[in-house]
């Protein structure tokens, strides 16, 4: 599967490089109709992940127009609840993975509506916005976190955002640990990258090179219909 992203920071459809420097902004509602021919696409609010603020409406909004993956500042299973309540067909934890409260989650919505979030940069995960670092690695931590999931998303930081390429031996080796549903994302650039993702069954989510126009939307869309 080949899944858009929509990043949300102050009311704005963003990309950012390694998740700090933005480089472009859009319209949100726009953007999500570019999207349309995908079957999902990712939301992920920003501000709600560093903690500065929220986009609840907005998302809320999206998620009433096309089937969502929602994340960002699902820490509680109150969030979590909230956020199928506002029409996410899936959640997206990150930081509260490593937290008593992923176990509350799971149980609040049920595993098959949790997605959950390995980012990392320099070999090991971070969370919290990926402004801290934790001492694992993907490969640690996942045959202990599946029993709480449908899923993982796993971004490459250390090439998000920057369009030179991403480390398919990383995602390769991921693969090879896990028989849940995962995805990659950061640093996805090439057409032939997407293949290469969907030859090992591995989702590919894109943001900055659909954004910037590398990759072309109307090839994704007939990649994406003729796998999914």
């Amino acid at each position: 599967m080949i899944i858009p992203c929509i990043d949300l920071m102050g009311g704005k459809a963003v990309q950012l490089v390694q998740g700090r420097e933005k480089a472009l902004e859009a319209d949100p509602l726009a953007t999500l109709e570019r999207f349309a021919a995908f079957p999902e696409i990712q939301v992920i609010d920003l501000d709600a992940a560093i903690g500065s603020g929220s986009n609840d409406e907005l998302v809320a909004i999206l998620a009433s127009r096309a089937t969502c993956r929602v994340g960002g500042g699902v820490r509680t299973a109150e969030r979590a609840r909230a956020l199928i309540e506002q029409g996410a067909a899936r959640v997206i934890v990150g930081t509260a993975a490593f937290t008593p409260a992923l176990e509350q989650i799971s149980d609040a919505i049920g595993r098959e509506r949790v997605i959950i979030a390995l980012d990392s940069k320099d070999g090991h995960i971070v969370v919290r916005g990926w402004r801290e670092a934790t001492g694992y690695t993907a490969e640690d931590v996942l045959s202990r976190l599946e029993p709480y999931c449908s899923g993982f998303l796993c971004t490459y930081v250390d090439k998000e955002g920057m369009m030179q390429g991403t480390d398919l031996d990383w995602f390769r080796r991921l693969r090879a640990g896990t028989s849940r549903e995962l995805t990659a994302a950061g640093g996805i650039t090439t057409m032939d990258e997407v293949r290469e993702l969907q030859r090992m069954g591995v989702n590919a989510a894109l943001g900055m090179a659909i954004y910037t126009g590398r990759m072309d939307l109307a090839e994704l869309a007939r990649i994406a219909v003729a796998k999914d």
